[in-house]
């Protein structure tokens, strides 16, 4: 294993087609989870080095945006042939530094695949459009074109899958791109550009620079300042994604904001329980819950309540907690202490205001941040757990009894990126999906993200999509051209 990661891994940034250090010399290390070892350090890098790689996108803008979406096409789709190819490799990295199963980092590899492939190809259906126009001798067009240098800010959690969602589209629309992944995260967006260099995408088109979270803010504030920078997106907390829109505003750049969430989780009287119990297993503890769109609050119709935790319960106990690259793993750790603290503070604060702990419900000894799938019940909307994002292997049950009641408790949040309803009843199915207020609702089912569909929430959960032709949009200007035409 250690001969593959190493096949793959950089310890330094990559801007012009250079792989650099930081112009101070900074270096920040970065940490195993599961371990606490260190197993790499990369350039800590501040608003100087980032300055430097916008100009080099910005000189690498013309020639790449002047190529045929064709032409395009070409270096994008060897990108995700390589990353196909080299997903031990890729997923040996990902489990290194952000802690998850082995298994769960090949798939989030492939999926970090699918959108380079995914977009390669929609890049050519970038269309614009003829209207008729209202007098003779004029020709009204729409056409598409790129934005520009584009800024992008990645999380921890799913660290090869958000850097391809972001510059699959960006590359795909013509743009070029300067991205900044997580601190906690690095390897995994560097080892991807590594790749890209090799499928020929040129020197300055994807760039990625790193720094620790000391230095976080001073990047974020290059990037929104810049007048060179056409476009932020950004993957993170409601908080943070604030903070960059306010900043943005001063060069009214274009923004994506892919923010928290609060999903509601809702099991009918009528639903499959062995389909819900299986959905939430999996929608839940994937990733040890850090996920944007795990489910926060589970609401369960109270005619088969006991009979849902039951079963949950049970699978539950089969999860297995460790070192994600240990056979038979499937919840790794946390990825800092502070994640850790926060999920404890959950649930203290369920027990306190009279939750029932089912089971779990502390971290787990010796090294490393790990934490026991956790199932509590008689969860109430004053709960921390009910108003913010857990972010951890906690479910919190609660029960209802009329629709009425449970779309006004499903809905009573500020944010609103994706729900996940089970029912049986096609008609109560499509009213209540129709009444929640989220982006994305998952019905009978807990798999909700691909790369073909758009992605994006309601209020405060973020601003535009992601994925699909409306991902691609959101890289693109659109320009109205007015064509008269002298005798």
């Amino acid at each position: 294993m250690e001969n593959v990661l190493s096949a793959l891994h950089k310890d330094r940034a990559y801007v012009g087609g250079e792989w650099v250090g930081a112009i101070s010399g900074a270096v920040f290390e970065v940490i195993n989870p599961s371990s606490g070892e260190v197993i790499s350090t990369v350039p800590d890098m501040d608003d100087a080095d980032v300055r430097l790689a916008i100009e080099r996108a910005h000189a690498a803008f013309p020639e790449w945006a002047a190529r045929t979406a064709k032409e395009r096409e070409r270096p994008l789709k060897t990108w995700a042939k390589l990353i196909a190819e080299n997903v031990e490799g890729l997923a040996a990295i990902l489990t290194s530094e952000q802690g998850k199963p082995l298994a769960d980092a090949r798939n989030e590899v492939l999926f970090a695949a699918t959108f380079v492939e995914w977009f390669a190809e929609e890049g050519k259906r970038a269309y614009g459009e003829t209207i008729p126009a209202s007098q003779r001798d004029v020709r009204f067009l729409v056409v598409k074109e790129p934005v520009g240098v584009c800024a992008g800010i990645t999380p921890w959690n799913l660290p090869s899958a958000m850097v391809t969602r972001k510059a699959a589209p960006a590359l795909a629309a013509g743009c070029t791109m300067v991205l900044k992944p997580a601190e906690s995260t690095p390897l995994s967006a560097l080892a991807l550009a590594a790749l890209a260099e090799q499928a020929g995408i040129p020197a300055g088109v994807l760039n990625v620079v790193t720094a620790n979270r000391g230095n976080a803010r001073m990047v974020g504030q290059e990037m929104t300042s810049s007048p060179l920078v056409g476009k932020l997106s950004f993957t993170g907390s409601t908080a943070v994604g604030k903070q960059l829109i306010a900043q943005c505003a001063s060069t009214v750049k274009r923004v994506s904001m892919e923010l928290g969430g609060n999903s509601p989780f809702i099991v009918m009287a009528d639903a499959n329980l062995d389909v819900a119990v299986s959905a939430a297993i999996f929608a839940k503890f994937r990733n040890s819950g850090q996920t944007c769109i795990a489910p926060n609050r589970f609401f369960v119709h109270a005619d088969v309540h006991d009979e849902f935790v039951s079963r949950l319960l049970r699978s539950i106990a089969k999860l297995q907690v460790g070192d994600g690259f240990k056979a038979g793993v499937s919840l790794g750790p946390l990825i800092n202490e502070a994640a850790v603290d926060k999920v404890q503070t959950h649930i203290h604060d369920a027990l306190k205001r009279g939750a029932t702990l089912v089971a779990g419900g502390d971290r787990m000894p010796g090294t490393g941040h790990f934490f026991e799938p956790t199932l509590l019940t008689g969860i109430s909307p004053q709960m921390l757990m009910s108003v913010e994002e857990t972010f951890g292997p906690v479910v919190g049950v609660a029960k209802f009894l009329t629709e009425q009641e449970l779309i006004a408790q499903a809905n009573a949040t500020r944010l609103g990126l994706a729900a996940y309803l089970f029912g049986s009843n096609a008609a109560c199915i499509q009213r209540i999906s129709r009444q929640l207020q989220a982006g994305i609702v998952g019905v009978n089912t807990g798999a909700i993200a691909t790369e073909v569909a758009p992605f994006g929430g309601y209020k405060e959960s973020g601003l535009g999509q992601e994925g699909a032709r409306q991902g691609l949009n959101e890289f693109m200007e659109t320009k109205f051209i007015c064509e008269a035409f002298i005798a």
